[in-house]
């Protein structure tokens, strides 16, 4: 397994082209509430901590942070997918617009809420999470206005994301007319994949599950290099795309490449605080290096240094241009 090393240079160059790219985004949209307050005492009521709420942030979540994290790098964003007609879509549509990510790919739909996660976190700590969602596919009518927007969208836009967290935005229906889309022009196209339904993304560019993910997928336990590896060619033989992109936490990522190259890239992360939207943060450096023409090694790792510098950070966050420079320049 080959080790990756990085050109600073070329890198640089690369992560400074992301304000010329634009990106469409298509997936499961959600906002991540966040309730920050101490504990002191246990409940009278039942052996749990009773937390003492001091503050409480909304942001988005999903594909919608995939849509941030495009969007702080500089990026001209087209995001599509669906909300409730509900206060949390609107507090969604306002955060989105606030962090200059675009809203009029966002379809409405009055028989689902807006997918919420809400995490209860005391002394730095996650108590408990409480998620409010449905997660039947959209109906027929919302499908078609999202094929609609891409259709509108599609010309103007230099590479693709596919954000699947399996909350019935993307379907097979729905990865079949992108197909036919995406086709035409020869975009790069990355999915992040929170389900283990790999088979319909065939033929996108690169996939990034992680290893959980894979090992639902392909069925074996990933306990060593070598079952990595087994899983990662074979994933990669089953799906028939340039790149596999397997991250792994604290272990950094590997990369199988369609020409048979596996390359392992260390996590650069010096503190890990929060990994809530870091695979988010991969895919979207990912496709904008792929985007400025990286090679797919190249764009593995300028994401890896992204997710280094967003798991430093408290709760859902995006990363700036400078932020991954500066993480980049650190590198030994």
């Amino acid at each position: 397994m080959k080790k990756a090393k990085p050109d600073v240079v070329k890198f640089r160059k690369i992560i400074e082209g992301f304000s010329d790219v634009k990106i469409l985004v298509v997936g499961d949209l959600m906002l991540d509430e966040f309730v920050w307050g101490k504990v002191s005492r246990i409940s009278p009521e039942a052996p749990i901590p009773v937390v003492k709420a001091s503050s409480e942030t909304c942001v988005p979540g999903g594909a919608a942070n995939v849509a941030v994290n495009l969007s702080s790098m500089g990026a001209k964003v087209f995001l599509s997918g669906v909300i409730g007609k509900d206060n949390e879509g609107r507090v969604l549509k306002r955060e989105l617009k606030s962090r200059k990510a675009a809203i009029s790919g966002i379809i409405e739909d009055k028989d689902r809420p807006t997918t919420l996660k809400r995490r209860i976190i005391a002394h730095n700590q996650q108590v408990v999470r409480m998620d409010r969602e449905v997660t039947r596919q959209v109906n027929t009518g919302v499908l078609d206005k999202i094929v609609g927007y891409c259709k509108n969208v599609i010309s103007a836009v230099d590479g693709v994301v596919i954000s699947d967290y399996g909350k019935g935005v993307v379907s097979e229906k729905l990865v079949r007319e992108l197909r036919k889309l995406i086709k035409v022009r020869n975009l790069p196209v990355a999915v992040d994949p929170k389900t283990s339904r790999f088979s319909i993304y065939k033929w996108v560019t690169v996939i990034t599950p992680n290893c959980r993910e894979v090992e639902q997928n392909q069925q074996i336990e990933i306990d060593s290099e070598r079952t990595l590896v087994i899983a990662g060619r074979k994933l990669l033989q089953d799906l028939d795309c340039e790149a596999v992109l397997i991250t792994r936490g604290e272990d950094g990522m590997s990369l199988f490449e369609s020409g048979g190259d596996v390359t392992h890239i260390p996590a650069v992360a010096r503190e890990v605080y929060d990994v809530t939207g870091a695979g988010d943060t991969v895919t979207s450096v990912l496709v904008l290096s792929l985007a400025c023409g990286a090679s797919m090694k190249e764009a593995a790792m300028i994401s890896n240094y992204a997710a280094g510098v967003v798991v430093g950070k408290r709760g859902t966050a995006a990363v700036h241009n400078e932020e991954l420079i500066t993480k980049l320049l650190e590198s030994p």
